[in-house]
């Protein structure tokens, strides 16, 4: 991968975890509102679940934020656009469809299939 697909991805990748980082941000202290206060139990367990919602994709954005870092550091390594099972050259139009993709389509995939198959470890 030459230089300016290098800056172009440290660019796009360090853009979307700025993005991300602000929603994290919002999320650390969320507002405190009247349903929290309710003596009504159906108000507050909806915003209960709306608050362990929030949490959860939170929690997805921060992982994303740890793959964002790793690929911003394989750029700095010149390591940046190989998968890391196979050792082939992940595709630019897989890299543009998801910057943060350290395994190449095929290997994405048989992970998928397995994880669907034997279940997360």
């Amino acid at each position: 991968m030459g230089e300016p697909m290098r800056k172009h991805f440290t660019k796009h990748l360090g853009a979307w975890k700025r993005e991300l980082m602000v929603s994290v941000e919002r999320t650390v202290n969320p507002p405190q509102d009247e349903a929290a206060n309710s003596p009504d139990s159906a108000d507050r367990a909806g915003q209960e679940e709306e608050h362990a919602l929030e949490f959860r994709n939170r929690e997805r954005e921060r992982k994303l934020i740890t793959k964002i870092d790793k690929s911003l550091q394989k750029i700095q390594d010149a390591e940046y656009g190989w998968c890391d099972s196979c050792g082939i050259e992940i595709g630019l139009r897989r890299l543009e469809a998801r910057p943060a993709a350290d395994l190449c389509f095929d290997c994405k995939e048989i992970a998928d299939k397995k994880e669907k198959t034997v279940g997360k470890a």
